[in-house]
C-alpha cells in the first residue's frame, strides 16, 4: 500500500442539546475528519478533541499543524506505511497522542478496506453488538435532569453517566437514585473536578452504589487516586490520568484505579486501546468504551473495540441521534439497549456525501505525494 494524498476536512455539526461537564459547555461538535488516499483503498478517521484546549492539551488548530508539519512527513518517508509501523516512526514526536490516533486510524481503516477486513475482526472481537450507555451532562435543575434521565431510560439505554462538579454531585445522584432505584446501573463522571482534600465529600457518594467514579481527581496524579481509593469503596475510574498501556499497568499496581475508560484517541489509536485492554484484561479489572460526542466516523470503530471481551461494562458509545439530529454517516440506532458492531471492511462507515457537504466548513490538502 503506497500513500497518495491526505486530506484533512473542518466539520461543525450542531448538537441537539448543549452538553455541559465541568470543563465547559459544548453545542456544537467541531472538529476535523482527515481522509488518507492510498493505490489500493481510502480511509477515514475522526479527530477527538475540541477547537480549545480544555478537556486536554490537544486541540484543532494545533493538531492540523502537528499533522502537516510533523507526523506526515514522518509516515509518507517509510517504504510501506503499514499500520503497525507508523507508531514507531511518530515516536520521536512527544505527546499529541490524539493527532496520531487520527493518522493510525484512517491509515488502518484503509488497510483494512483494502483486504476486505472489517475493524472488530482485526481488534478480535467477540460480539457483533454492545450494550449502549449513555453520558447526561450537567444541568440546570434536577428536575431537568430527571427528565433527561427518564428520556434515555425510555429510548433504551442499559446505563446512566452523570457528570459531576463541585455542587453538583450528592444532591442530583440522589435524586437519580430516588426516581429510578438501585437497580439502574449509575456511575458519574467528575472530569477531574475535585481534589484529595474533597475526599470525605466525595465518600458520601459511597451511599448510592454507583458503579465507578471517574477521573475525580487531577490528571496525571496516580498517587492522589490512589490515596482517595483507600477512603472511599466506590471504585475509581481513570480516563484522562491513561495515556498508554504502561500507564494502566502502573495505575493497576498502585490500586489507582479499578475500573478503566479505554478512549482510542487519548491513547495514541486502536492498537494501543487494544493493549491497554489487555493489560486490564489480564488483571481482571472491568474495562468500557469512553466518547468525544464523536460523529459515525469516530463511533464506528469504538463499537468494534467495544466487543472485545475485556469490556464488560456499558460504554458512552450512544446512538447518533444522542447528539446529533443530522449525522454525517448513516446513524447509529438503538435497539434493545445495544448498538450493532459495524461488518463492513474498514471502520464500515463513510461520510454520506450530502451531509458532508453541508458540515463542512473548509477542506485542505495536507500532503500529496
Amino acid at each position: 500500500m503506497k500513500l497518495e494524498r491526505v486530506d484533512i476536512v473542518h466539520v461543525a455539526i450542531p448538537l441537539v442539546t448543549p452538553f455541559r461537564t465541568s470543563f465547559g459547555t459544548m453545542t456544537t461538535k467541531d472538529t476535523f475528519l482527515l481522509h488518507v488516499v492510498t493505490d489500493d483503498a481510502e480511509g477515514w478517521s475522526e479527530f477527538a478533541a475540541d477547537p480549545e484546549p480544555l478537556y486536554c492539551s490537544e486541540f484543532v488548530a494545533g493538531a492540523e499543524i502537528v499533522l502537516r508539519d510533523f507526523l506526515l512527513p514522518r509516515v509518507a518517508a517509510l517504504p510501506r506505511p503499514a499500520t503497525a509501523a507508523l507508531a514507531p516512526a511518530m515516536a520521536k514526536i512527544k505527546g499529541h497522542e490524539l493527532a496520531k490516533a487520527a493518522l493510525e486510524t484512517a491509515v488502518l481503516d484503509a488497510e483494512l478496506r483494502a483486504h476486505g477486513m472489517p475493524f472488530a475482526t482485526y481488534l478480535g472481537a467477540v460480539r457483533d453488538r454492545v450494550p449502549a450507555g449513555v453520558s447526561v451532562g450537567i444541568k440546570p435543575s434536577v428536575a431537568e435532569l430527571l427528565d433527561d434521565v427518564e428520556r434515555y431510560l425510555a429510548e433504551g439505554y442499559v446505563r446512566i453517566k452523570l457528570k459531576i462538579e463541585p455542587g453538583w454531585d450528592v444532591e442530583p445522584v440522589r435524586a437519580v437514585r430516588e426516581r429510578f432505584g438501585d437497580a439502574l446501573p449509575l456511575q458519574v463522571d467528575a472530569n477531574t473536578a475535585y481534589t484529595l482534600a474533597e475526599a470525605e465529600h466525595l465518600r458520601r457518594l459511597d451511599e448510592f452504589g454507583l458503579l465507578l467514579i471517574e477521573e475525580p481527581l487531577g490528571e496525571n496524579d496516580l498517587h492522589a487516586h490512589a490515596r482517595l481509593q483507600r477512603r472511599i469503596t466506590t471504585p475509581v475510574c481513570l480516563d484522562e490520568s491513561l495515556h498508554n498501556a504502561r500507564d494502566t499497568a502502573s495505575a493497576i499496581a498502585l490500586d489507582a484505579c479499578r475500573v478503566v475508560n479505554v478512549k482510542p484517541a487519548r491513547v495514541g489509536g486502536y492498537l494501543e486501546a487494544r493493549r491497554v485492554h489487555d493489560v486490564a484484561h489480564a488483571h481482571g479489572v472491568p474495562v468500557w468504551c469512553g466518547g468525544m460526542l464523536e460523529t459515525g466516523i469516530g463511533r464506528a470503530p469504538n463499537l468494534a473495540l467495544a466487543a472485545l471481551p475485556g469490556f464488560t461494562l456499558p460504554g458512552d458509545t450512544s446512538a447518533s441521534s444522542r447528539y446529533f439530529a443530522e449525522d454525517i454517516t448513516e446513524p447509529f440506532v438503538l435497539r434493545d439497549g445495544h448498538l450493532p458492531v459495524p461488518s463492513a471492511p474498514g471502520i464500515g462507515v463513510e461520510p454520506l456525501p450530502d451531509a458532508l457537504r453541508r458540515f463542512t466548513t473548509g477542506r485542505r490538502e495536507l500532503w500529496r505525494r
